[in-house]
């Protein structure tokens, strides 16, 4: 018999890079739903079926959902992991609006998209699924959409009634925004020609050695990364019926919808059909300041909205025909739950039609219907349809009704306050089979928890498999930065300023994970002894930091890693390094910043962290580890280092997010359960590990020496 683990190696082997799927069970069918009940496997999180961006935490995206012109359909695109290819299948699907009919594909295939986001003027491919938005054309006949093929995302048309797709873009390079013209017929979009040429420029460059200067990221290529100043884009007008593209003029340009700047929450609007106007709005300069709901009418004379609910976690507003204004807004202790209210201009009270335990993102508003994405703890994304007059929810797209027969454990809202006083919570899974009475070792996975619970951010350590293999998981929400911590600042930059002296701000979530450890342990579920911890980003600063500021974790997973002296003044890059010292303080790499770089440099302090470390890494990124896996390794810690070949800050192939879920319940198994799959692929992991385990016995065990 083909071990699982011998077939992955094999699959790694063929598949270096993603590709296309068929996509023949890219919808589901009926016999899902009826299927017998049987625990979470791996391949149920990868080949989930998936609509828009899959973190649920960012609220201020596009809606992925595209309502037809006459309001009866409803255009998305859905994506699959597809384990045989290392790939993708990814189809544009039409949906009834009410739910009369069955959903059918228009189009089929291409690639996955991935966000590229500009950092420090570089740009810098995140890995991390970019979201698509179709868009019909006036007259309903058509849907435009961005498809990946090839490498390259093109701008391609599909007939409504499924009579076929074609691209209407040849372009060299990726198609990066869109929309219909204001004729209906034609198409804007935007590119960048210029790449074409720089990157032939960077060939001639190699011929005699490239300059080492600010465009050289090292951790991924010593190649120069081009600059977003250089390959400025351009907008194109292209007819599909004539097959012709022309440069726009600069009238019609304007009508294409801006790029937001990188890293930026736009505030919420909304504009009635007699010219009402709604939006929000920051109570002071302060980038962090809460935001208030303010309406103007036609001739301009504005008023805020003086309820209470008017104020802070506003996610998006909508208005009424009656002159009345809708708005989704997030709530509750540490805004960890969903609310939707209604508020007429005038009044100083918002009446809440519905408090939802799920998750409702991409929501659009049509013919006094909302329709949107909605997820809770244990169902993926759904699409729905709210009545805003009753709040009562309609389904009407399920892409994974196999997933109810899944047994998943027992999910419970756990909720807290850390010493400096922050409210948190975080959400506490059980095992399928736990019995009561008995403790479980606990794992922790960071470092949002919102909506259905995958793997965390970066869905990079999965929670509800963790779970099918015994452990207990305490999926962490980060608690979020609150202008009251850091009053007076005007800038994020002067706010990441304050927020690295002295580590406060890892020290304050930390303290704050800590307590909700404790709140678990509290509960008599949770073995005190062995905890686990996970992260990656901002989840993986925090492990960094718990290894050396605590000595509560019995073992550790990291997705990426870490900040280190010579690390992040070296491998990120001249430019990394500039910014890390005039915003964040950080000391030259040729100064002696031991005092700084002591409570949160995993080499400074290899000595004394005895909690085993395995180190699960892109190879764009794994030069940053380097540093603190040789400190470790020269102390003869237990510490273990992959790298997944072709990935970036976030995993893309199926393939290695397999191997990384697998190894994460390998890890956590031997170190926590005494645990070993008796695989025989697996002896060579095994044999390893238990060395580190016999030379780790030998030491000496007792508290952490004082700091």
């Amino acid at each position: 018999m083909v071990s699982k683990h011998t077939l992955l190696a094999g699959l790694l082997l063929v598949a270096a890079s993603p590709a296309s799927a068929d996509c023949a069970d890219i919808l589901p069918n009926a016999a899902e739903a009826r299927a017998p009940q049987r625990l979470l496997e791996a391949k149920d999180l990868i080949e989930l079926r998936d609509i828009g961006m899959p973190d649920p935490s960012y609220f201020f995206l596009p809606s992925p959902l595209a309502l037809s012109p006459d309001g009866k359909s409803i255009a998305l695109v859905l994506s699959r992991g597809d384990l045989a290819t290392n790939g993708y299948c990814r189809a544009l699907v039409v949906i009834a609006a009410r739910g009369e009919t069955a959903p059918r594909v228009v189009d089929r295939g291409g690639e996955m998209i991935t966000a590229i986001d500009v950092k420090r003027g570089l740009f810098v491919n995140t890995g991390f699924p970019n979201l698509v938005v179709p868009a019909w054309s006036p007259d309903g006949r058509w849907i435009a959409y961005l498809k990946r093929v090839d490498g390259v995302t093109q701008l391609w048309r599909a007939r409504a009634d499924g009579g076929g797709a074609a691209a209407i873009t040849r372009s060299a390079v990726d198609v990066e925004r869109w929309a219909w013209a204001a004729n209906g017929r034609d198409l804007l979009y935007a590119s960048r020609p210029g790449v074409a040429e720089a990157r032939r420029a960077l060939d001639r460059e190699a011929m005699s050695g490239y300059l080492y200067d600010a465009r050289v990221r090292p951790n991924p290529s010593p190649r120069p990364q081009l600059r977003e100043a250089d390959v400025p884009q351009v907008v194109f007008l292209a007819d599909p019926e004539r097959g012709e593209t022309r440069a726009a003029t600069a009238a019609e340009a304007a009508a294409l919808p801006p790029d937001l700047p990188g890293g930026s929450q736009p505030e919420a609007a909304a504009v009635s059909r007699d010219g009402h106007r709604a939006w929000t709005a920051r109570e002071d300069a302060g980038p962090l300041s809460p935001s208030r709901i303010w309406v103007a009418d036609r001739t301009g004379r504005k008023r805020p909205c003086a309820a209470a609910a008017c104020r802070d976690g506003i996610v998006n507003l909508w208005w009424q025909a009656d002159g009345s204004l809708l708005f989704l807004r997030r709530e509750g202790w540490a805004k960890g739950r969903m609310a939707l209210y209604r508020w007429r201009p005038g009044s100083r009270a918002a009446r809440r039609l519905l408090a939802s335990p799920a998750w409702l993102t991409g929501c659009t508003w049509h013919d006094a219907r909302l329709y949107c994405v909605a997820e809770d703890s244990v169902t993926p994304r759904r699409v729905v349809a709210i009545d805003p007059t009753s709040g009562r929810q309609s389904l009407l797209f399920d892409p994974n009704p196999g997933f109810a027969r899944l047994r998943l454990g027992k999910v419970q809202r756990l909720t807290w306050q850390s010493e400096p006083g922050m409210p948190a919570w975080g959400d506490l899974v059980l095992p399928p089979d736990a019995v009561p009475g008995e403790t479980l070792p606990l794992v922790i996975v960071q470092y949002h928890s919102d909506g259905f619970l995958r793997g965390g951010t970066g869905d990079a350590h999965p929670i509800f498999l963790l779970a099918a293999h015994g452990f207990a998981v305490l999926s962490f929400e980060r608690p979020a930065v609150e202008s009251a911590a850091y009053p007076g600042l005007k800038t994020i930059d002067a706010i990441i300023a304050a927020m690295t002296k002295d580590w406060g701000e890892r020290r304050s979530v930390l303290a704050s994970l800590l307590a909700g450890v404790d709140r678990t342990i509290a509960l008599g579920i949770v073995d005190p002894a062995r905890i686990g911890i996970t992260g990656l980003s901002d989840g993986a600063s925090t492990v960094n930091y718990a290894l050396i500021n605590s000595d509560r974790f019995a073992a550790a997973v990291v997705s990426t890693c870490c900040e280190d002296p010579k690390t992040v003044m070296t491998y990120g890059g001249t430019a990394w390094a500039d910014w890390n010292r005039t915003v964040r303080r950080y000391p030259l790499a040729s100064e002696d910043g031991t005092a700084f770089w002591k409570p949160m440099a995993l080499s400074l302090n290899a000595d004394r962290i005895e909690t085993p470390l395995l180190m699960q890494l892109a190879d764009s990124e794994y030069l940053l580890a380097l540093e603190a896996f040789t400190a470790l390794r020269e102390k003869r810690k237990p510490v273990e280092l992959h790298v997944a070949p072709g990935e970036y800050h976030t995993r893309i192939q199926p393939l290695h997010r397999l191997a990384e879920y697998q190894r994460d319940v390998d890890w956590f198994g031997f170190w926590l359960q005494g645990r070993e799959d008796p695989d025989p692929a697996k002896r060579a992991q095994y044999t390893r590990w238990r060395a580190m385990r016999d030379a780790r016995s030998n030491l000496p065990v007792g508290p952490l020496p004082p700091r």
